[in-house]
């Protein structure tokens, strides 16, 4: 009966916690085509611009729609790059880039924005590696990622370019330093995440934080030492620099002043959005960053909604198209797919015994 009560609250507070992120979303969202007063004089919605006139002007951005959309699916290859410095074994160029392109049609196409589990999964299937290593491959992969985004961020704030982002100013004395210090603890974190985890274990404190750390190890793969950790960080800059291009030349597009070397400080701001809010929320935080950051450059409302409008399009249509040409390659079904999925997240909940069985064998 407490198993079933479990159950029943889990269910519950997850159906709670999707309907605050609609909820959160749409406010957000709204904020993109409206702006909020609550002073109660007059009404609480206004209309930032027509949105006839909006939609009869989004014709106009195609200039730089069709190069972020280009930039968009480059991010597929560049990342099947990146991947093989965190595997254990080699494998061909050929099998990562269709499993990251399937990952990003999953992530798209799939409840449960599973893309990465999927691709996980498929890569442990076909090259008959341990799950928890390749789902803690692409771990350390995000986590350079982030790393390389702090990086590119920072140059973008320190150098020649600065003057892009002078609206910005007051918060970059703190946040240029903090970006750089989170550059160092990532690298660090994935360096000695095997051995956080082992003396995590021993004191038997922190079960789910130590089975993150495992997973993180264990997918280290060709990237353990820190000379290792470092080639990582160089290829994790390429996928990192690919979007920051694109929404560089949506800003430049929309004439904002040296708006191409502003792209990264777009990206950093999306990223940092959408990990302060714990619940799922992800759509309405992506179109209230990227106006909101396009409108503080210099972008006028109608300008600034197009930009987040036509960014979000052009990343479904890059990844969506590139994922269905490696489904077709690979002679897979939605369905299919679905199925895959339904099967990583059923793998996925056997990581923790894994991570157990792993951490039981770590010397003392």
């Amino acid at each position: 009966m407490r198993a079933a009560d479990r159950t029943r609250g889990s269910v519950a507070l997850k159906t709670l916690l999707a309907l605050l992120g609609v909820a959160i979303s749409a406010v957000l969202l709204s904020t993109v085509f409206f702006q909020w007063s609550f002073d109660g004089v007059g009404p609480m919605l206004t209309p930032r611009f027509s949105l006839r006139d909006f939609a009869s002007d989004l014709p106009q951005h195609l200039t730089w729609m069709l190069p972020f959309i280009l930039l968009s699916a480059a991010i597929i290859p560049l990342r099947a790059v990146q991947w093989q410095r965190a595997l254990k074994k080699k494998v061909p160029l050929s099998e990562r880039y269709h499993l990251v392109a399937i990952g990003a049609f999953a992530n798209n196409a799939v409840p449960g924005k599973l893309g990465d589990v999927v691709r996980a999964f498929l890569m442990a299937r076909t090259q008959r590696l341990p799950f928890i290593s390749t789902i803690g491959s692409i771990a350390v992969c995000k986590l350079m990622e982030t790393a390389a985004l702090m990086v590119l961020v920072a140059v973008t704030l320190l150098g020649p370019f600065g003057a892009a982002t002078e609206s910005f100013a007051g918060t970059l004395r703190v946040a240029i330093p903090v970006l750089l210090g989170l550059v160092v603890l990532v690298i660090a974190l994935a360096h000695f995440a095997p051995n956080l985890a082992a003396g995590l274990h021993r004191k038997g404190k922190l079960h789910r934080t130590q089975e993150v750390l495992i997973s993180i190890g264990e997918g280290l793969g060709a990237a353990r030492s820190f000379r290792g950790m470092f080639l990582l960080l160089f290829f994790s800059i390429g996928p990192v620099l690919a979007p920051a291009l694109g929404y560089g030349l949506g800003l430049q597009g929309m004439g904002i002043p040296g708006g191409l070397f502003a792209g990264p400080v777009v990206l950093g701001a999306i990223a940092l959005g959408q990990t302060a809010i714990g619940v799922p929320a992800g759509l309405g935080i992506y179109y209230f960053v990227t106006s909101w950051t396009a409108r503080s450059l210099g972008a006028s409302p109608d300008d600034a909604a197009a930009f987040a409008v036509l960014t979000h399009l052009s990343t479904i249509t890059a990844q969506l198209g590139v994922g269905a040409f490696s489904l077709w390659k690979r002679k897979l079904k939605l369905g299919d797919l679905r199925r895959q999925g339904k099967e990583a997240a059923r793998e996925l909940r056997h990581v923790p015994q894994d991570a157990d069985e792993l951490l039981e064998h770590q010397p003392v």
